[in-house]
């Protein structure tokens, strides 16, 4: 069946294996640190309550048969030991069943954490690499040549996560069809990153060419990607740049670095052979098994009838954006900002210890790792890693409803002095005793101008504009 594998694209099967598996790799470390103060037994909103309100079918996973916080470091710690030793080349030295075995088990465990973790994972990318780790089940390992059906399957993925990114912005806000909405991006995404100041502060004119190159490479480049080569491999060049900008632009998780990978497959692998100074492919590249393309071939059979739920998402002029239309996060639909927010507003949590709350008592702010806080803090790089808590807290900022099931609960867990909540936290202003009193304010935040930055060494400038949430006292 040598039609079935194509030999020169080892080193694109490498490259999208070994970066999967360490995406893998943060994704359960993440759970491991987030998931029990967030969605665990004692979580603000506890994993337990959900799984009595459903069925297995609508969100299949291992804790149907019962969830513990004991179980939940045991799966995510498993996740994170076979993602490592994956990335370090387990799957290429075992037999292909073998390595077919522990891609599956990747994605097994870490579907279970996402249909558990709630508003904490509903996020594009925990669905994003839930699909992504579906297909590298199919990508083979080292004993036979890379199967071209699988590579099409990534490529297929990678062209409805920029279509689509693509078309949302066409259809949504005016301002990315004129070209202005880079003029505030920067400065309001939901986490800015150590550059994202510079990138503000860039000419108006480099904004409107950064809005309109990004339409060229969401709206036109992606149809490349199928074209033949060396046109496919140019395609993947343009994604993964426009990629690599925006992971220096800002914060997004594992979505860039995901999507960068994931290109790799419409790259010519003789192509690459040509011009980079590559070592020899592995030896041993044999055809593949019989039952393994009578597998792959069923496992594209269902990619291609499930992708009619997408593929009419993004024909509708009502597209919705990051949408998953089965329990198993298969064939989803991506996209985001859709809308861009002119002004930056962001919930900051302080505390007293002032017997009664007072406008002007003695307030304290706790600080996040990622969420603007301090005005002379400069934000930081964290994606791939994805801070959980301050994506929601943006969130909280934007749409105070968004938060009332679980902003409340949070800050009783603060008041409590809850050790694990605290541990998600940057700064708790109150290491010896809880606060008597927590609020949470809202302030107008934006990017200091370069002379505002040269006199203060501030990063950002706020306004204060009163009380998100009214001061909240402790019942401890």
């Amino acid at each position: 069946m040598e039609w079935f594998g194509d030999p020169d694209a080892w080193l694109s099967r490498l490259v999208i294996q070994r970066g999967l598996a360490l995406i893998y790799l943060l994704a359960f470390l993440a759970a491991l640190r987030e998931f029990r103060p967030l969605a665990g037994e004692r979580g603000i909103t506890p994993a337990p309550l959900l799984l009595r309100r459903i069925r297995f079918r609508d969100a299949p996973g291992l804790f149907h048969l019962g969830y513990t916080d004991r179980r939940l470091t045991a799966v995510a710690g498993t996740g994170a030991a076979l993602s490592a030793a994956v990335a370090l080349g387990l799957a290429d030295v075992v037999p292909l069943w073998t390595s077919m075995l522990l891609w599956t088990v990747l994605w097994a465990l870490y579907l279970s954490i996402v249909n558990i973790g709630q508003t904490w994972y509903a996020f594009g990318w925990e669905s994003l690499l839930l699909e992504a780790g579906f297909v590298a089940v199919f990508l083979g390992n080292a004993t036979i040549a890379p199967p071209v059906p699988t590579l099409y399957l990534l490529i297929w993925l990678v062209f409805r996560i920029e279509l689509g990114a693509g078309l949302i912005k066409w259809r949504g806000d005016r301002c990315w069809r004129r070209l202005t909405c880079l003029y505030y991006h920067h400065e309001t995404q939901p986490m800015p990153g150590p550059l994202s100041w510079w990138f503000h502060h860039l000419p108006r004119p480099l904004h409107r060419v950064e809005a309109a190159a990004n339409h060229v490479a969401q709206l036109l480049v992606p149809f490349a990607l199928f074209a033949p080569q060396p046109v496919g491999s140019w395609a993947a060049a343009v994604v993964i740049v426009t990629q690599l900008w925006l992971i220096a632009s800002g914060n997004f998780a594992w979505l860039n670095w995901l999507t960068l990978l994931l290109a790799v497959a419409a790259v010519d692998g003789a192509l690459a052979a040509r011009h980079l100074p590559l070592p020899a492919p592995p030896g041993g590249q044999g055809e593949a098994p019989v039952w393994f393309v009578a597998l792959t071939g069923a496992a594209t059979a269902l990619i291609a009838v499930l992708s009619y739920w997408p593929v009419r998402n993004l024909l509708s002029p009502g597209q919705a954006m990051n949408r998953s239309f089965n329990s198993l996060h298969l064939v989803n639909t991506y996209g985001a900002f859709g809308t861009v927010t002119r002004q930056r507003y962001e919930v900051v949590l302080e505390g007293t210890t002032d017997r009664e709350p007072a406008e002007g008592g003695t307030w304290r702010a706790y600080e996040f790792h990622g969420k603007p806080g301090a005005v002379d803090r400069r934000p930081r790089q964290f994606a791939p890693f994805h801070l959980r808590l301050d994506w929601l807290m943006w969130f909280a900022a934007l749409t105070p409803g968004y938060a009332a099931p679980w902003l409340p609960r949070l800050i009783d867990r603060l008041l409590a002095g809850d050790a694990a909540t605290l541990r998600l936290l940057r700064v708790n202003p109150f290491p010896d005793a809880p606060p008597t009193y927590i609020r949470a304010r809202l302030y107008r935040y934006r990017f200091t101008t370069p002379a505002e930055r040269r006199a203060t060494r501030a990063w950002w400038h706020r306004t204060d504009l009163g009380d998100h949430l009214p001061p909240r006292a402790s019942t401890h």
